[in-house]
């Protein structure tokens, strides 16, 4: 298969499942087989452009000319190719994952979440694999629309029970939920696309208008184009014009999403929307500005201190939360300014680092997600307070959340070690010490809001009058993918050479 094929294979591949997806929505087992296969064969395409990149290799595929010099077109680089790895594989275990949740949980409408989680993962990989920023702007925006359905979706199957009282009480709660999450759909779509028609599309307008161009170029296409003064206001434009990265004060739609079920959570968090938005930033710094001219002019230092912020500001909020999935969700939100902070110091380690935060961040957040849904699909629980306890009754889902705290926090064997390290010794590279302060004092933070869980979990009693200490973990569909991509995160710290291979093509000579 040629490298052309291969992307537009891997991107159709998902978008040619949902009409099977739609038709089998009467007998769920042949739903279910439909997308995980869709799932491994998009893994198989992707996989099959790796080998071209590793050699330095740039397969591309043309679709057609808009304009003169203005092109649908994609290209695969080595930042791209780690996005497309990272969302294609960890779709295969998001729908496993999806599959035990949403059954265990008896989700409504499953049919319709299948088919446009399908739709996401199409559209992340056309952002990963765009070979300008027109081309990334649109798929930017089918994400956001595809993922509008997701974040509304709410509802539970009562088609088993009998219970006229017990029916009327699940139709309330499933009434209330729904209004729920319809007033979270309208924060998560005024919020992105506020920031990318408002913003984004201005810059991208601007930058058009001073260079006749989008195409992405290593070092950049802006340099001798611009001012000091200019550079400066795009990058701003640029920055909080990509909503998906959460930099404050852009970041509500994050928490008001997580009305949404787990699998979305995941999806929002680690497999697809989130790290969209941060690899979009990172593509930018990199490839339109370019870190030669973003040092030079300075114009970057003011982006380190709004990163610096939601970094400190996410993790106090977090703090603070009694719900796990919205300590969670702030979590994220303070995670994701690590790789914003990371491309605004303009140097190499700054985008190694950020860019392998990609990766690291994905497989812990994700098992994180996937413990928050097999507790509440296991135990029916959604409170940290009320979690006294069980870790006797779900001893491998809570191992697994510990491992993936272990690993956001940055504690070594766990791959979340690796992309801190490299963020600070860039801080320390470009003189920001005050952003490396930043940095390891995250870090305690994220010791003092994760932790606190697992030890509870383990070490708390149990409440008088709480079920036994038998085990009571959520189906296996649930558990299994959580225990592999708390596996993942060992593996990406004893195993880190392919990715950081990968990553030093970017600039041809990174560290």
């Amino acid at each position: 298969m040629s490298g052309s094929s291969a992307i537009l294979i891997s991107m159709a591949l998902p978008v040619l499942s949902m009409p099977f997806i739609a038709l089998a929505r009467r007998r769920p087992n042949v739903r279910e087989t439909i997308a995980l296969s869709a799932a491994v064969l998009t893994f198989g395409a992707v996989v099959s452009l790796l080998p071209a990149a590793m050699d330095g290799g740039r397969p591309s595929a043309h679709v057609l000319d808009v304009m003169p010099g203005l092109a649908l077109a994609f290209q695969v680089e080595p930042l791209g190719m780690l996005f497309a790895l990272v969302a294609s594989g960890l779709w295969i275990a998001t729908t496993v994952y999806a599959i035990g949740y949403m059954r265990g949980h008896h989700e409504a409408n499953q049919t319709r979440f299948f088919a446009f989680f399908a739709l996401a993962i199409s559209a992340a990989l056309g952002v990963a694999f765009a070979r300008n920023m027109f081309t990334l702007f649109i798929f930017y925006e089918v994400l956001t629309l595809s993922t509008y359905p997701l974040v509304t979706h709410a509802g539970s199957d009562i088609s088993s029970v009998d219970a006229p009282q017990i029916v009327a009480d699940i139709r309330e709660g499933a009434r209330r939920l729904r209004e729920e999450s319809i007033r979270a759909g309208r924060v998560y779509m005024g919020i992105l696309l506020s920031t990318s028609v408002g913003f984004l599309l201005l810059g991208m307008a601007w930058t058009w208008s001073l260079t006749g161009t989008l195409e992405f170029t290593p070092g950049g296409i802006l340099t001798g184009k611009a001012s000091e003064g200019v550079v400066l206001v795009l990058l701003g434009l640029y920055a909080f014009g990509i909503g998906k990265a959460a930099l404050m004060p852009f970041h509500r739609w994050l928490p008001a999403a997580m009305v949404a079920p787990t699998p979305v959570s995941a999806l929002l968090h680690a497999v697809a929307v989130v790290k969209a938005g941060v690899f979009t930033v990172m593509k930018v710094v990199v490839y339109l500005f370019g870190t030669e001219l973003l040092s030079s002019a300075n114009a970057s230092e003011w982006l380190t201190y709004i990163a610096g912020f939601t970094i400190l500001v996410g993790s106090l909020v977090a703090m603070t939360k009694d719900n796990l999935k919205a300590r969670l969700a702030y979590s994220t939100i303070s995670q994701l300014s690590y790789i914003v902070l990371g491309a605004s110091l303009a140097n190499d380690l700054g985008v190694l680092g950020g860019s392998m935060h990609i990766a690291t961040h994905a497989f812990g957040k994700i098992t994180l997600f996937f413990c928050a849904g097999a507790i509440l699909v296991g135990l029916h629980k959604t409170e940290i307070s009320e979690m006294n306890g069980i870790g006797r009754q779900m001893p491998f889902t809570m191992f697994a959340f510990l491992i993936g705290s272990l690993s956001i926090i940055g504690v070594p064997p766990f791959a979340g070690a690796w992309s801190k390290w490299y963020l600070v010794l860039a801080c320390v590279d470009a003189h920001r010490y005050a952003a490396a302060g930043v940095l390891l004092l995250s870090s305690l933070l994220n010791v003092l809001y994760l932790l606190p869980i697992p030890i509870r979990a383990f070490f708390a009693p149990a409440p008088d009058g709480a079920p036994g200490s038998g085990l009571r973990e959520a189906p296996a569909a649930c558990v299994i993918p959580l225990m592999l991509t708390a596996l993942g995160c060992f593996a990406l710290f004893l195993y880190p050479d392919p990715v950081l291979n990968l990553l030093r093509l970017i600039g041809g000579g990174m560290p």
